[in-house]
């Protein structure tokens, strides 16, 4: 167990550690910018796998709002699924704003 992980009460808590990541996706000449956190969890819920990421942007926003995230047994697997999602669908908030 990480050290830190003994700060935890109880496992009903669910503590875990934040990381933050910056990427962007370039998308019909424009840079939109994604934060994604990637929780480590000390104690993962039975079947849980210890690394959550999620992007802090929706996108297909017009048909079906959408929210990239990723599950993983290490940081680098659910960075990487979270990223891939990002980029399965279009960004679409600059067009929904303009009413189109």
């Amino acid at each position: 167990m990480k050290e830190w992980g003994y700060a935890q009460h109880d496992v009903s808590e669910e503590l875990a550690q934040l990381h933050f990541f910056s990427i962007k996706k370039v998308q019909d000449g424009q840079a939109i910018e994604f934060t994604i956190t990637v929780k480590e969890f000390i104690t993962p819920q039975l079947g849980a796998m210890t690394f959550f990421a999620q992007a802090d942007k929706q996108t297909n926003q017009r048909t079906a709002p959408y929210t990239a995230s990723g599950w993983g047994n290490n940081l680098m697997t659910a960075l990487r699924t979270c990223i891939e999602e990002i980029h399965r669908f279009p960004y679409e908030e600059e067009a929904r704003a303009a009413g189109v």
